[in-house]
């Protein structure tokens, strides 16, 4: 695998919709993980930075906002709901725990790529840093702390 791909974690029960994904996102230079339950993808994103997660919340074993609400204990990284769940209340709900975008099953091939795209620039311009990946440095008598990117700066060519 290339350096320079996205790595995307998508966490998805219903293996039809995962298999879907993968093929999709890998012909668009992607690089996929997938798990199949909220417990797996909890170990597949500690254990490969993912730089994008594409989460469904109907999982077997957990609702994926629970995954939702591990991962922004720690973690900037963009999160795109997948769900079949079209309810408004249900799409706030998701959006106020922190994920970056919520797209309602089924989707479009086009409309996928597109907010994987978005959720990616997003992260990427948000993130303005110096010549080292500083995004800022602050020195106060001794002491120098320096805060570094935590979106992934990379480029999916």
């Amino acid at each position: 695998m290339s350096n320079n791909k996205y790595k995307i974690l998508v966490i998805e029960d219903e293996a039809n919709i995962r298999n879907f994904m993968e093929t999709v996102l890998e012909s668009n230079n992607y690089q996929m993980i997938c798990a199949g339950s909220c417990a797996m993808g909890k170990t597949m994103f500690l254990s490969h930075t993912p730089d994008l997660v594409i989460l469904d919340l109907g999982l077997p074993d957990e609702d994926g906002l629970v995954f939702l609400e591990f991962v922004r204990r720690d973690s900037p990284v963009p999160v795109i709901v997948l769900s079949a769940r079209t309810d408004e209340q249900d799409k706030v709900t998701a959006l106020d725990m922190g994920a970056n975008d919520y797209i309602t099953k089924p989707f479009g091939t086009a409309e996928l790529l597109a907010r994987v795209r978005a959720a990616l620039r997003n992260c990427r311009l948000s993130t303005q840093t110096d010549t080292l990946g500083h995004l800022f440095t602050l020195i106060w008598q001794s002491i120098t702390i320096s805060v570094v990117s935590p979106c992934p700066a990379k480029t999916s060519a």
